[in-house]
């Protein structure tokens, strides 16, 4: 079936979001991208297009400095990401959706999870998260970097961390950091209150697979499948791999 998108803006404090959205039926779809990727990547397409398919509604945007957004990277935070994340959740899904997190993404998805939760929300039908990544600013970052990097960010504000995915490198800033650490996960249980479904690749050198597996034993009252791919990296884009993520999506929907 062609994907009919429509696409829009919504402003989210002073930053301008673009959304692009797929009419359809509840259990919707709601995507939630890695850092620095956009709406536009190989997992986001493709589950566009199967909700086509299927006739299910998807909404995918893209953060503040990513894609077609407005405002900068590097003034990026765990904070404004998931801001716009519930604003757009809010402002463009219908009905009950399956939230679907790749990498940061799986972090702002269960923030999301949450923050639904206090307010009383129940259109939370499931969440699938592809090599989540929650803390990942202070375990998978902070905590790995040597100290003369530390010093950098403490001293500057700024750190450009080469990237294995973009001839440009990651902006690490101090504020990043630290306001990361407001939205920690993984010390202690918690509950998001639907199923989990947990995608991982055991070749992941950007998030490795124990990460993932401290998210589980958190995650301890829900219904929580971890499924382990044996020759996987942390993108998990191969066709194989985008049927794992289509069958899991479909097994909440």
């Amino acid at each position: 079936m062609p994907l009919n998108e429509t696409f829009s803006r919504l402003d989210v404090g002073d930053r301008d979001i673009a959304v692009r959205a797929v009419a359809g039926a509840a259990p919707g779809l709601f995507w939630l991208g890695g850092f620095k990727s956009d709406m536009t990547g190989t997992k986001a397409e493709h589950l566009a297009q199967w909700a086509a398919d299927h006739g299910r509604a998807n909404v995918r945007f893209d953060y503040s400095g990513h894609g077609t957004s407005g405002g900068a990277f590097e003034d990026g935070t765990i904070s404004r990401w998931l801001e716009e994340a519930a604003a757009v959740f809010d402002a463009k899904t219908h009905g009950e959706q399956v939230v679907i997190g790749s990498s940061m993404g799986g972090w702002i998805a269960l923030l999301l999870a949450r923050l639904l939760a206090k307010r009383g929300e129940t259109r939370l039908r499931g969440l699938v998260l592809v090599a989540p990544a929650p803390d990942f600013t202070e375990d998978l970052m902070w905590a790995r970097f040597p100290p003369d990097v530390r010093a950098v960010i403490e001293t500057s504000g700024r750190f450009e961390k080469p990237s294995a995915y973009s001839d440009s490198p990651y902006v690490i800033t101090r504020a990043l950091i630290e306001d990361g650490r407001r939205h920690l996960l993984l010390g202690a249980p918690f509950a998001v209150g639907c199923p989990v479904r947990i995608l991982q690749g055991a070749r992941d050198e950007d998030v490795p697979w124990d990460h993932a597996m401290r998210l589980v034993s958190c995650l301890a009252e829900d219904d929580v499948v971890f499924s382990l791919v044996k020759d996987g990296d942390h993108r998990l884009s191969r066709p194989e791999d985008l049927e794992r993520l289509t069958d899991a999506v479909a097994q909440l929907a």
